[in-house]
């Protein structure tokens, strides 16, 4: 009886220890220096560009109209995000743009790719737009 009640305890630990892991794991904390960093460009002006490299580098994965449906979003683990809602849109543009930059899991990190800053703002500025 008491190795059963060890069982229990260990298996109820065990629960609570994963479920809080994976809890940390999915906060996606922004540093301050680019939480708090302010777009150099003009929200109104090369939308085109931004929609064209958004295209290129994010619409296989986070789909046409930024719901996170891309023909490889099926591929992907966790949540791809919803740049349509509320809670997205809220984010900082710097929160949005060390995203888009540096990555994580899944989510590749893009400063090798698009090693010029002003295209990553392009980008944030073109999911601004996708806003509902």
């Amino acid at each position: 009886m008491k190795t059963l009640k060890n069982l229990i305890f260990i298996a109820i630990l065990s629960f609570v220890i994963v479920s809080f892991t994976s809890i940390i794991q999915d906060e996606w904390v922004v540093p301050a220096k680019y939480e708090n960093m302010k777009n150099p460009t003009n929200s109104s002006e090369d939308l085109d560009i931004g929609k064209s490299l958004y295209s290129k580098h994010c619409k296989s994965c986070h789909g046409k109209e930024g719901y996170g449906d891309g023909p490889k979003a099926e591929e992907q683990e966790g949540d791809l995000g919803d740049f349509s809602t509320s809670e997205f849109q809220a984010q900082s543009d710097g929160a949005l743009f060390y995203k888009t930059s540096f990555g994580r899991d899944d989510m590749p990190e893009y400063t090798k790719k698009m090693t010029d800053d002003e295209d990553r703002w392009l980008i944030v500025n073109y999911m601004r737009t996708l806003e509902e």
